[in-house]
């Protein structure tokens, strides 16, 4: 054993060497245990090889490079064969102070060596490897000693120690070779010294651009502890590394690097609520994606964003774990386990403090509610923190808009269940005092006659308070200033409450600022579609004054085309002007045609084929075109039309149509058929022309020709023998008609408010084979509810007969009701008057056919249908925007306003009680291939023999 001896008061540093250039050391000092500051430390470089005189007692001090701080003093202890373990503590470079660094080691072997003489000890400390992350000190046979990061070790001034006279204590070699064990990353030699190069070893991803670009130093400066610990802070900071070593070869700045994993792979399981896509978006917003240096820190920041973000979603059970998993090439492979847990349902809303209105009133006023039979469909009872804070503010709202300008929200608490699963909300309040309206103001540069809006003031004297009221009028007022040129107007209702009489003064202030132009048109989205037919929709033209109304009118006819699935328009100022604007509207386009097909076969009818296409928006000019074909053992039907909506600029329409229809209905013989047997051929052709005569309504003209051919069938009825009797069988008829519509619709297809209304005279001309007319009417009416939900009124109403030397309107041309264009849940054409079944000859037959048919509907030449829907949004469904879900009435039929024969029954007379009515639940998807209809009907009044038909569906039918 070689020991040694240190005299009480004095202080030695013991060297540590790499490699024989660059030094380390720390300090050995005597004394008490102290503390000590780094500041206080003059740093002192001690050559290789000094010379270390024995001493007696000492105590150790350690330094910490980062010279923020405080460190601590150490006693040392005597000892032979064993070594004492030291509980070093210093400061971290990155973190917080006071960490355990060192749990220390036994030396039996080791690369710390002594040699000594008679009268010296010689201590050379070798290089310290790379330090390993979070690991206790320990010394391996044949291995060098390993601590935990980024810690600096610096020495405190050195003192010449005299020889000891007298007793003092021995102090091991061991002891002493144990102080290699406080090194950690070394620091290069303290002396001042030029930098000729700089070389960066253990690169692997990070370019060497990226680390000399963070670097604060250059070939050429001259570097000291200071810059060097500088310089490493600089790298740690790019978050690259994991660990920096800097040393010193020569005047060679050497920084030798531990690069962080990047990431390899990111797996995500067990969520749904949110998408992976959305949370694959929010980690690469954090700077957590494939490719991406990994941190740590980052990812328990990302779990816990995503723990708080379920748990304002009401799940308060949801859990996030994550695992980093060694990869490859310095890789890990990231993996979030996702438990989302159920949200927790209300199970009760209190109001605390209301005494004006019932608790049932103010639960009306919240969005959330507490479980019911709808809320499977609406899922209304879970609890979100975003819901309720909208329900607070509606509440709010709601006190205001009734005078309770006072009223607050003093507290509010969400209680758990024990198993989270359930909340009790509780809402404290206070309501105040009810405000009235005292007196109403209008001021400022109003631009537009005061008269005109005054007319705009909702608000009166004498009135409850209202803020809703109030904003209305602010609304109303900025609109018709914008309606002239000024869309930066700003008008502001300025309440200003009486305490004393409990009144409220209201002012509107009116600053019109410039009249605004409009600068350019513009058009995004309309990839299908030209710039032109969207452009000539615009009732806002370019250069002139920039109309409220005028940009809001052609955004409606935009969306009353039925091209687009949302139209949005935006006003943005032009840079550089005060006075002028650009129009920049954006659609969202949809399918605007029907595309069917269809193959069957059935037993009486045979091989059936059938197909149309048609579009409303042909190659993108705006024009309609359809073509048609259905062919079966019973029927073929051939048909094509085209419109042109803008044959003139001013938007008169043109259209014409060709077709060809023969039915056979002797070939579909079906003992469950409910309507009439004939054989109709018919080949016509025909033109339209359409008049605009205001923003919402127009007229329309059209001429037909049209032969047709008639031919009883077996199971003719009498009425139908007696019709080509009397008229023939063959008729070329030239047709006349005169139409009016408006709409006021919002979109062309699947409305939600506004209104449509069409009536329609269409008559064979004076020459024709036949004389006969029909009168038409159509009219639905959407009231909104809600911003989700709106209810439609509709009607179809229908009168025809002859004239002239036709009696009656031709059997062929009558009115049926039944099916999804009239009353749902009834077969196609099944209600109203009902035939006699043949009991004669016909005389080009001679013969009697089944005397004993059940009777069939006949038609009428009446038509009274209508029903009333409640539109809401599809449960489960995020996209509505193509899809309607109703719950309906329906009612209606046909009569006959007289008998053809004494024996046709349910005719002469109009009576309610052949009123036919159902109710059920609607879907219809505005589907690629053109709108799906499905409807479940139960009728809930069927008149006698009517048939019914509870599920139908249909392509290519909308309303």
């Amino acid at each position: 054993m070689v020991s040694a001896q240190f005299q009480p008061g004095n202080t030695v540093d013991i060297v540590a060497a790499c490699g024989q250039q660059n030094h380390r050391h720390l300090a050995l000092r005597t004394g008490p245990p102290q503390h000590l500051n780094a500041r206080d430390a003059r740093h002192h470089d001690v050559q290789h090889d000094d010379v270390v005189t024995p001493g007696q007692g000492f105590n150790l001090a350690l330094f910490s490079a980062v010279g923020a701080g405080h460190v601590e003093a150490f006693t040392g202890q005597v000892l032979t064969e064993h070594f004492r373990q030291f509980p070093i503590i210093v400061d971290k470079q990155y973190g917080s102070h006071g960490r355990p660094l060192i749990g220390g080691c036994r030396l039996s072997r080791h690369r710390c060596s002594v040699s000594a003489r008679p009268d010296d000890l010689y201590l050379t400390l070798h290089r310290v490897n790379r330090p390993q992350h979070a690991l206790p000190l320990c010394c391996a046979a044949n291995s060098a000693c390993r601590t935990g990061p980024f810690w600096r070790v610096i020495g405190s001034a050195q003192m010449p120690l005299s020889p000891l006279s007298g007793k003092g204590l021995m102090i091991s070699s061991r002891l002493l070779l144990s102080l290699c064990l406080l090194f950690s990353v070394p620091l290069v030699h303290a002396d001042t010294f030029s930098i000729s190069d700089i070389r960066v070893n253990g690169l692997q991803r990070v370019s060497a651009g990226s680390v000399f670009a963070a670097l604060p130093l250059n070939v050429g400066d001259q570097a000291d502890e200071q810059r060097l610990a500088d310089a490493s802070r600089s790298l740690f900071k790019t978050g690259f590394f994991q660990d920096i070593n800097v040393a010193r070869d020569g005047n060679v700045l050497v920084i030798n690097v531990v690069e962080r994993p990047s990431i390899a792979s990111i797996e995500i399981i067990g969520n749904k609520a949110i998408s992976t896509d959305d949370l694959m978006k929010g980690l690469k917003q954090s700077g957590l994606s494939e490719g991406e240096i990994f941190q740590r820190a980052t990812l328990e920041g990302v779990r816990n964003e995503l723990q708080r973000q379920y748990v304002s979603q009401g799940r308060y059970s949801a859990s996030v774990d994550t695992e980093a998993l060694p990869a490859p090439r310095n890789r890990i492979a990231l993996k979030i386990t996702i438990d989302e847990g159920t949200v927790a349902s209300i199970q009760h809303i209190n109001v605390v403090g209301n005494t004006v209105f019932s608790d049932e009133e103010l639960a009306d006023q919240f969005q959330l509610k507490t479980n019911n039979w709808l809320s499977f469909f609406k899922n209304d009872d879970k609890y979100a923190r975003e819901k309720l804070s909208g329900d607070l503010e509606r509440l709010r709202s709601w006190y205001l808009d009734r005078g309770y300008i006072n009223m607050d929200i003093n507290s509010t608490q969400v209680s758990l269940t024990p198993d989270k699963k359930g909340v009790f909300i509780t809402v404290n309040i206070t309501e105040g005092e009810r405000y009235t309206v005292g007196s109403v103001k209008l001021g400022g540069d109003l631009k537009v006659p005061q008269d005109q809006l005054e007319q705009l003031i909702l608000v009166k004297p004498g009135q409850v308070f209202s803020r809703k009221v109030m904003t209305d009028t602010t609304n109303l007022i900025t609109r018709r200033l914008g309606n002239d040129g000024y869309t930066f107007a700003n008008v502001n209702g300025v309440p200003k409450a009486n305490d004393a009489d409990h009144t409220v003064d209201i002012s509107f202030m009116v600053d019109p600022g410039k009249r605004a132009y409009a600068n350019r048109i513009n058009f995004r989205g309309n990839t299908k579609t030209a710039d032109e037919v969207l452009r000539r929709e615009m009732r806002q033209m370019e250069g002139g004054w920039a109309s409220t109304y005028l940009i809001d009118q052609s955004k409606v006819r935009l969306e009353r085309l039925g091209f687009f699935k949302e139209v949005n328009v935006e006003t943005p100022a032009v840079p550089g002007t005060d006075d002028q604007v650009d129009i920049n509207y954006a659609v969202e386009e949809q399918a605007s045609g029907n595309i069917t097909a269809s193959v069957g076969f059935a037993q009486s009818a045979g091989l059936i084929l059938g197909g149309s296409i048609s579009q409303n928006n042909i190659l993108g000019t705006g024009n309609f075109a359809s073509l048609g074909m259905t062919r079966s053992e019973y029927q073929t039907k051939y048909n094509f039309a085209f419109t042109n909506p803008y044959f003139t600029p001013d938007g008169v329409s043109l259209g014409y149509n060709v077709f060809y229809n023969a039915t056979d209905y002797s070939k579909y013989y079906d003992d469950d058929d409910e309507v009439s047997y004939y054989s109709l051929n018919s080949v016509g052709a025909g033109v339209n022309l359409g008049y605009p005569i205001s923003e919402t309504s127009r007229l329309t003209y059209g001429l037909s020709i049209q032969h047709d051919t008639l031919d009883p069938g077996s199971y003719s009825a009498d009425e139908i023998y007696d019709f080509i009797e009397r008229e023939g069988s063959s008729f070329t008829n030239l047709k006349a008609s005169v139409g009016w519509s408006e709409s006021t619709l919002n979109k062309g297809v699947l409305a939600t408010r506004g209104h449509s209304q069409s009536l329609t005279l269409t008559s064979t001309v004076p020459g024709s084979d036949l004389q006969f007319y029909k009168l038409d009417y159509n009219g639905q009416t959407f009231l909104p509810l809600s911003d989700a939900t709106s209810l439609r009124l509709h009607t179809k109403l229908g009168y025809g007969n002859g004239y002239g030397e036709t009696d009656g309107l031709p059997f062929y041309e009558n009115y049926t009701a039944g099916g999804q264009a009239t009353v749902r849940g009834f077969k196609d054409g099944t209600l109203g008057p009902r035939n006699t079944p043949s009991t004669g000859t016909y005389a080009s037959q001679g013969q009697i056919y089944y005397s004993d048919r059940d009777t069939e509907a006949l038609g009428g030449n009446i038509l009274i249908t209508g029903g009333m829907e409640y539109l809401f949004p599809m449960p489960f469904v995020k996209d509505q925007k193509s899809l309607r879900t109703s719950l309906f009435w329906d009612f209606g039929t046909v009569y006959a306003d007289k008998c053809y024969l004494s024996t046709t029954q349910n005719c002469g007379n109009i009576n309610i009680d052949q009123m036919a009515s159902s109710v059920g639940v609607g879907v219809t998807w505005y589907s690629p291939l053109g709108p799906l209809s499905f409807d479940l009907a139960v009728p809930i009044k069927k008149p006698e023999d009517a048939e019914t038909q509870v599920f139908q569906f249909s392509l290519g039918q909308t309303f």
